[in-house]
């Protein structure tokens, strides 16, 4: 059944490598086929999609849709935080939309997603905290963290035209990235680890189509923590051909389990990412908000929720 409110859609224009921008008339005819009362507003700079869900959640809108990727989602989803009576819903337009997968809908719409979207099934997923910040799908540490800062963009995109650069960073990576000693807090005791990369998760799917949490449940109240040990080049090799498809799990190397918090250190600042996004961290005091937001999904489709 159709939302008795009015629809907002917060367009990112330069998601996608401008993919967005061009969506918006495909958008628009959606909205006019299916008799969406709405508003289509526009983000300017980063940040500004946190600044126009609130603004547009205070004036009244719901659901509040977002055009655009998985960087967007995510400051979209910061914004809507205070408001949890408010749905907010994703048309995925960006570059990986390893998010759009939680939800049960395909990365590009297709012809039979429109109708099921405007349907507007919702369900309420958990979100996860990282410090002062949210993800909806995941944040990681260690290797993938530092190919992500190799290939920020500061929009939550791989950089504009570069594919190429991007498997050369895996690549140099997988050779030569060094792991970090760090330490798991746990009442005020710290015990010393290393680990090649962490994955901590609400949702499966990372850059682009890496099954890192394959078993996560978006709204079972636990994050999925996959911890990779120190592996030798072809260890890491051997590993990385399993991830695709979730074949990792099980490797003696890997340490796969659920918690609801998380407390780690390090020596020093270190890349990590939330839903794509760069940032940097000395310490980082991790945990999730059960069933916190209101979302639209697919409840046809291969959805990640427990559904009563």
């Amino acid at each position: 059944m159709l939302s008795s409110g009015k629809w907002a859609f917060i367009v990112n224009p330069v998601a996608g490598n401008g993919f967005a921008r061009e969506y918006v008339a495909t958008v628009q005819e959606q909205i006019k086929r299916f008799a969406v009362e709405g508003d289509i507003v526009f983000t300017e700079h980063m940040g500004h999609a946190r600044l126009l869900s609130a603004q547009l959640a205070r004036d009244g809108y719901d659901p509040v849709i977002v055009v655009g990727g998985d960087g967007t989602v995510n400051e979209a989803a910061h914004g809507l935080l205070d408001f949890p009576g408010i749905t907010m819903g994703v048309i995925p337009a960006g570059t990986g939309n390893d998010f759009i997968q939680i939800l049960g809908f395909k990365e590009r719409f297709s012809e039979a997603d429109w109708p099921i979207f405007f349907e507007t099934h919702k369900v309420l997923m958990d979100v996860g905290q990282c410090n002062e910040n949210i993800f909806l799908n995941g944040m990681g540490l260690g290797f993938d963290a530092q190919v992500a800062a190799e290939n920020y963009s500061g929009e939550g995109e791989v950089k504009s035209g570069s594919k190429s650069k991007y498997l050369w960073h895996i690549l140099k990576n997988l050779a030569f990235f060094e792991e970090k000693n760090f330490y798991v807090v746990d009442q005020d005791v710290r015990q010393p680890n290393r680990f090649f990369m962490n994955t901590i998760s609400i949702g499966r799917r990372f850059a682009g189509g890496y099954f890192l949490t394959p078993t996560a449940i978006a709204n079972d109240g636990f994050l999925d923590i996959c911890m990779v040990a120190p592996l030798s080049l072809p260890g890491r090799l051997n590993l990385f051909l399993k991830v695709p498809k979730g074949r990792h799990i099980g490797h003696p190397k890997v340490h796969y389990y659920q918690t609801d918090k998380l407390i780690l250190e390090f020596d020093e600042e270190v890349p990590h990412h939330l839903d794509g996004e760069l940032r940097f961290a000395k310490r980082f005091q991790i945990g999730i908000m059960p069933q916190k937001m209101s979302m639209i999904y697919n409840p046809y489709g291969p959805h990640y929720f427990n559904i009563q």
